[in-house]
């Protein structure tokens, strides 16, 4: 059997802040894992009841349509990141608060299914990205909010962040049993 393609990241890879996401990811094909949490997280959030998605768990928290609106955000940016790291575009990066950008994104507004539909296309585009990539697009190192990082772990990064957020889901606001 051949290794994936985008085989873990080494902790050089990655800023110590993103060892927890890189950690929640198991082992095996990152891409397979992408693609099948794409197909699952649509299904839990599309399930919900229309009244659920205004839901916070305690006030000053997000919504559920918010965290899938954060899950939105998050991905375009590890996204581009990539992008960058594997075009091998050396110009560092900011990073980005997302306590801020959830507030002025209108997600509430749009309603869960619209953002929804927005993650799913975000998704098959990530896919899209990382599947085109070589082994040395992979490992091609870029900085990003003062911290260097590899194409690679960028995809683990995404993936953890969303197993992240889904493990938040079902214990905090009681989305898909606990």
């Amino acid at each position: 059997m051949t290794p994936p393609r985008l085989a873990r990241p080494q902790a050089d890879e990655y800023a110590p802040f993103y060892a927890g996401y890189i950690a929640r990811v198991p082992e095996g094909d990152v891409l397979e894992l992408l693609a099948r949490q794409a197909e699952d997280t649509q299904a839990l959030l599309s399930s919900l009841p229309p009244d659920r998605a205004s839901y916070r768990y305690e006030p000053g928290k997000w919504s559920v349509t918010e965290l899938a609106g954060h899950l939105c955000d998050a991905e375009r940016i590890f996204a581009y990141r990539a992008l960058r790291f594997a075009r091998g575009d050396v110009t560092p990066l900011p990073g980005f608060d997302e306590a801020a950008y959830v507030p002025m994104a209108g997600f509430e507004r749009r309603g869960l299914a619209d953002v929804l539909g927005e993650l799913r296309c975000l998704r098959e585009a990530t896919l899209f990205l990382f599947r085109g990539l070589d082994d040395a697009a992979g490992l091609r190192r870029g900085t990003a909010n003062g911290s260097p990082m590899t194409t690679r772990a960028a995809a683990y990064v995404i993936a953890g962040h969303e197993r992240h957020h889904l493990e938040v889901l079902r214990t905090r606001y009681g989305v898909g049993g606990r």
